[in-house]
């Protein structure tokens, strides 16, 4: 007899229907798997062999032939356990499945019929939906993920016993549901951190207040315990709010990278990814034999902090310049391409020298030689594609011991989005969200300077030995400050302001 049963396969950020064929036939005995499968599936014949011992019932000795359709599209993973368990079940008569082509079914099987959780169950629950299946059918811990898209009956099993008793007796399964827009308005301000702890360094949260603002990239150059961590960990919290369309596109991916937690339904507060420096690029940038995302997209929507930036391998940070740029990771491979989301401010930080210290420091044992190898492991391309540079200096013990908050993330956040509403009225007609991805054109149309900022920002790059590319970076950031102030025109303060934030172009730094 043959039996018709859906799971669903991962691609990229998105999810493909899977038909599982089993047939079972008396000519013969033997169990064969086809349809590119990984070591991971082809092991499942021991588990779901185990594993319906241990609830009453049993793999048939007959001939079993699975073939999962299209047969071209490699899969992967223990995901379908529960899906060739039941299609063996139901081909060999041992249940009744009359509506079985209804749901899609996954779950990953223990050896005693629990049910464990799998990874991508928020696409696979949107693809459900779009190709118009009744429900889905999954392991009780995946469940809440699911059920945040609406319009699809969201099943919880907890043991393989409890499907077959679904399908064979009509016993009914837990149904999920969640509030999604309730779920997300309660949980969109909840951060860990605040603004308001750290002590001192107002420069610094001026500029971290600019880069929110505009989507800049920003770089803190500072001593080690003067704060750079500290005030990167805060950054989300006066990022604007994700919308729900954000929240469910960031979902997504974290729901593919099995980054989800079996309590969480969905992402309602901006990710902020910190790598290790060790990382590799195919674990940054994502990739590998059967691709996954990697930090970049994991921190898309939100914020990638990359702590001694110097650290990292040059091939590492190398491979960063093309997503900064394209907001995209395109993964190729012999059979298929896949494309991963990746729009995330980057947020980094480094030491000024290798001894930790500012060159006018006393306590640098830096020489200008081992200053400059320092500086060089951060490529002219890279820095090309930071708007913000600045220095954060130690904190004076009179700021530490200081009693009094400081201001709230809140009150920042309130001038933040004030300036992305204004951002987002001006390039409604563009492909442009806010001021660090303008370009050229943009530029030119955009950011104009009357006499008295031309005069300085001609200046500025005469006297502090300006590189060139600083021009446009400084425009971009001007016209951020002006949209704080709610300033149509961009002023020759404003452009005083952007010039500070440009540390790491002048000669101080450039040798």
């Amino acid at each position: 007899m043959l039996i018709k049963v859906y799971g669903s396969a991962i691609h990229g950020v998105a999810a493909q229907t899977i038909t599982i064929e089993v047939n079972v036939d008396t000519g013969g005995v033997g169990y064969h798997l086809v349809g590119l499968p990984d070591n991971a599936i082809k092991e499942s014949s021991y588990r779901i062999s185990a594993a319906l011992k241990n609830t009453g019932f049993k793999i048939p000795g007959k001939k079993i032939t699975i073939n999962m359709a299209p047969a071209d599209l490699r899969k992967e993973g223990a995901a379908y356990d529960l899906s060739i368990a039941i299609g063996i079940l139901a081909a060999s008569d041992q249940i009744m499945a009359e509506n079985i082509h209804e749901y899609i079914i996954m779950g990953e099987l223990s050896l005693d019929g629990t049910l464990q959780p799998i990874k991508g169950v928020l696409p696979i629950a949107i693809q459900a939906r779009e190709e118009g299946f009744k429900g889905i059918i999954l392991p009780k811990q995946n469940t809440r993920e699911a059920a945040i898209v609406n319009s699809l009956d969201v099943y919880a099993a907890e043991n393989i016993k409890d499907v077959i008793d679904f399908f064979n007796e009509g016993k009914p399964l837990p149904k999920i549901e969640v509030d999604t827009r309730k779920e997300f308005q309660e949980k969109i301000n909840d951060f860990p951190f605040d603004f308001s702890e750290v002590k001192g360094q107002e420069t610094a949260k001026r500029a971290m207040e600019v880069a929110a603002a505009g989507g800049h990239n920003i770089i803190l150059i500072g001593p080690p315990g003067s704060g750079k961590t500290m005030l990167a960990k805060r950054v989300p919290s006066i990022l604007p709010p994700l919308t729900l369309k954000e929240a469910l596109e960031t979902t997504k991916i974290h729901s593919v990278a099995g980054k989800m937690g079996t309590e969480t339904s969905l992402m309602t507060v901006r990710p902020f990814r910190s790598p290790h420096h060790t990382i590799s690029d195919v674990a940054l940038v994502g990739g590998g034999s059967y691709p996954q995302p990697g930090e970049i997209s994991l921190a898309h929507n939100g914020v990638l902090f990359l702590d001694e930036m110097p650290e990292f391998k040059r091939t590492v940070l190398e491979v960063m310049r093309q997503p900064l740029e394209d907001r995209e990771v395109t993964i190729s491979r012999a059979r298929f391409t896949v494309n991963y989301p990746a729009s995330f401010m980057l947020v980094a930080s480094m030491n000024p020298s290798p001894s930790g210290f500012f060159p006018d420091d006393p306590n640098n044992t830096s020489s200008t030689y081992e200053m400059q190898r320092y500086m060089n492991k951060l490529s002219g391309p890279l820095l090309d594609r930071i708007d913000i540079h600045i220095e954060v200096q130690k904190v004076e013990f009179e700021q530490l011991a200081e009693r009094r908050k400081g201001e709230k993330s809140e009150d920042i956040r309130k001038r933040v989005l004030i300036a992305r509403e204004i951002q987002h009225e001006r390039y409604k007609d563009l492909k442009i969200s806010y001021n660090a991805q303008i370009g050229p054109n943009e530029l030119e149309k955009f950011c104009r300077l009357d006499e008295s900022s031309f005069s300085l920002i001609k200046m500025a790059m005469e006297k502090l030995n300006l590189s060139a590319r600083a021009y446009d970076r400084i425009l971009k950031v001007a016209r951020t400050i002006a949209d704080l102030e709610e300033s149509e025109a961009i002023l020759s303060h404003h452009v005083s302001e952007a010039i500070q934030y440009r540390s790491l172009d002048r000669e101080f730094w450039n040798g």
